[in-house]
């Protein structure tokens, strides 16, 4: 244990997503040891994040208006919407370039272990594009939704879910990626070809 602000920094930088206590004490040193004007760099960063960063009032994408880039971009298909866990989801989708319609980020996956119901995700805005209304009401109306949430229990519980839902809203086709991506995995961590032909060969379900 070190004492005072260095133990209060390694202690913050612990609670970040995939860094263990080696590697916050690691991250604290080195800020320690950087130049002043560097660690004011990274203050200014973090605090536009905060302050200047919102999400889509179309798909809950982050953005820095009231639409993010693909939900105003008039050349995406808005009758084919691809259902995503995470914003970082969207950024694995859009590196395969196999996609040209737009999104939904639903802001999670079911886990009633953590305490996360439908309740807690976008479902609700996303039942309201299907149905016409919400800031998209003026938007041609959807006629495919792809569910690409991640291929493991989370994901696959979130997709049935989400697909026993779907299935009132008549003509509309749902589909998932095809097989080929691996169990139990991120689709972030998917590589371009994998899910490039996961998306091509989508499924109906």
């Amino acid at each position: 244990m070190f004492e005072g602000p260095v133990q209060d920094l390694i202690d913050e930088l612990g609670r970040l997503p995939g860094v263990g206590p080696k590697s916050a004490q690691r991250i604290a040193f080195h800020l320690l040891a950087a130049d002043p004007a560097d660690v004011s760099r990274l203050q200014d960063v973090l605090q536009k994040v905060k302050q200047g960063v919102q999400f889509c009032e179309v798909c809950g994408n982050v953005a820095e208006r009231q639409r993010c880039r693909y939900c105003s971009d008039a050349r995406r298909d808005p009758t084919l919407v691809c259902v995503v866990e995470e914003p970082k989801d969207v950024l694995a989708v859009e590196r395969t370039r196999e996609f040209k319609g737009r999104y939904h980020v639903l802001g999670g996956a079911l886990d009633p272990l953590a305490g996360v119901g439908p309740d807690g995700l976008r479902i609700r805005e996303l039942l309201a594009r299907l149905g016409g209304t919400g800031p998209a009401a003026d938007e041609t109306e959807i006629a495919e939704v792809i569910i690409a949430t991640d291929p493991n229990t989370e994901g696959e519980a979130t997709a049935t879910y989400l697909v026993r839902l779907l299935r009132d809203f008549p003509g509309l086709s749902v589909t998932r990626p095809a097989s080929g991506l691996p169990m139990g995995g991120d689709l972030e961590f998917a590589d371009e070809l994998t899910l490039g032909r996961a998306l091509s060969g989508r499924r109906s379900i």
